[in-house]
């Protein structure tokens, strides 16, 4: 006799499961004569198509209907008083857990079990030949020890000479807007308390690198178009003075 497996269902819990399941039906209220009916129809169903069974669904029936039972018929003591009981779902329903707790823990294992399957290891190599001799002993001199080490100072110290010379760019530092707005505010202040004439590196962040002096000079531009200013430069690569076109147009 081999063992029959009705449609998707494994046993007579996953068949139980599905049927609660399918009528919405809470595992903490199990309505046992609605199910039980269920149930039973769908053996019957099984024996139409002459499927054999396994006996695991008939005990399972046996009990459903002894719970059926329970569940309509008042239970009389000696005494002729109606005799409170627990309720007789209690044990369906722990056994009904437990089967979930174990269904869902072979299936995490089953996953696991398909995942390592596809997983190809490496072979182990030989490693004997690192293992059997594992210490390498260094022999050099007291003046080749000290040339290494003032090499790899002489190295370090190039290093920290480029970083310092050579910055990261900044990806967004400052519009021309509000670099014009900046230095419009200096250079008027430094026009009153001056001589007229103000220098453009004076208009200058503190420590500018190549980006602030590119802004600066572009807002520069910007102003002597629309905001009235002018620049004069004496000779190549002097100084610049930044003035008002006016001072500009008297001299």
């Amino acid at each position: 006799m081999y063992k029959v497996r009705i449609d998707k269902f494994e046993g007579p819990f996953d068949l139980l499961i599905y049927l609660l399941e399918n009528a919405r039906m809470d595992i903490y209220d199990i309505k046992v004569a609605e199910i039980t009916e269920q149930y039973i129809g769908y053996l019957k169903e099984m024996e139409q198509l002459n499927i054999e069974v396994d006996t695991e669904f008939i005990v399972l029936a046996a009990v459903l209907i002894r719970l059926k039972s329970r569940m309509l018929l008042p239970r009389i003591n000696d005494a002729g008083e109606l005799e409170i009981i627990e309720d007789p779902r209690v044990e369906l329903r722990g056994r009904l857990l437990d089967y979930m707790r174990i269904k869902r823990a072979a299936e995490v294992l089953a996953a696991a079990e398909e995942y390592n399957l596809a997983v190809h290891e490496k072979p182990a190599e030989d490693m004997s030949v690192y293992l059997d001799d594992p210490d390498e002993i260094l022999r050099v001199s007291d003046e080749q020890l000290v040339n290494a080490f003032i090499l790899f100072l002489t190295r370090r110290k190039k290093v920290e000479d480029v970083k310092k010379r050579y910055t990261r760019v900044r990806l967004r530092k400052e519009t021309i807007e509000n670099r014009i707005s900046e230095m419009t505010e200096l250079l008027e202040s430094k026009l009153r308390d001056g001589n007229g004439k103000v220098l453009f590196t004076e208009l200058l962040p503190e420590k500018p690198d190549r980006y602030d002096i590119t802004l600066s000079f572009m807002s520069l531009l910007s102003m002597i178009k629309n905001q009235g200013y002018d620049a004069e430069q004496k000779e190549n690569f002097g100084e610049i003075n930044v003035i008002r076109r006016e001072a500009a147009d008297v001299q």
